[in-house]
């Protein structure tokens, strides 16, 4: 099937001073954030992207407009940010001393944001997502088609969790950073991840990746 990279948004305000963002409005992109995002635009230059996807929230579509460069991008609601709740626009330092951090970070299949969604619901959507815009792009452009999808660190980790079969109590273990980029192609036997957490290096070779390799791997990359 198709390729998907996951983008997740570069660095903002938000993350710069510590706080769980969530879905609040007006959180940007900071200097940072904007660097990270160039240099992602740069590594993606070599590669033809079938779809470019976003969550709505500005973060990400600051992100997905610059690897855009001018080209449409279309916004999916069902990859925007994990809903937190009352955990929202909180300072990390104060909610690591709340009773649910705890479980969120050794069971997190068992979390529920106060007034907000379980953690287990957000990876069924976001999982749900994603395979069902591949299957839809590849059916639009070919099995060799590669798009993106711009969304958040949680977002992607679960549905890397998803594609690595590992459960969801094990995603913590998972580091998806800033601007980084994780790539997996779906197929009627089985997901496979051909990169997590990527940070550098050129991304052309996506293109020798139009199919399966049989027997021997595939080409080491960055």
């Amino acid at each position: 099937m198709a390729t998907v990279v996951l983008l997740r948004h570069g660095r903002t305000t938000a993350n710069a001073g510590g706080v769980l963002a969530g879905r609040t409005p007006g959180v940007e992109l900071d200097e940072v954030g904007r660097d990270q995002v160039r240099r992602a635009r740069e590594r993606l230059a070599g590669v033809a992207l079938a779809e470019i996807v976003s969550s709505p929230l500005e973060r990400c579509r600051q992100t997905a407009e610059a690897v855009a460069s001018g080209r449409s991008v279309t916004v999916d609601d069902a990859i925007t940010e994990c809903d937190y709740g009352q955990w929202q626009g909180r300072p990390l330092a104060e909610l690591a001393r709340e009773d649910l951090w705890s479980v969120v970070q050794a069971q997190p299949s068992a979390a529920r944001f106060p007034d907000g969604e379980s953690l287990v619901e957000m990876q069924a959507r976001s999982v749900g997502a994603i395979r069902d815009r591949d299957a839809a792009v590849e059916s639009s452009h070919g099995p060799s088609a590669v798009w993106i999808a711009v969304s958040h660190g949680d977002i992607i980790k679960s549905v890397l969790a998803d594609a690595l079969g590992m459960h969801l109590d094990q995603f913590q273990r998972l580091d998806v950073h800033p601007a980084s980029m994780s790539i997996v192609r779906y197929s009627t036997a089985r997901p496979q991840v051909l990169a997590v957490n990527s940070t550098a290096g050129d991304l052309a070779w996506l293109a020798a990746q139009a199919s399966p390799t049989v027997g021997g791997g595939t080409p080491t990359h960055s």
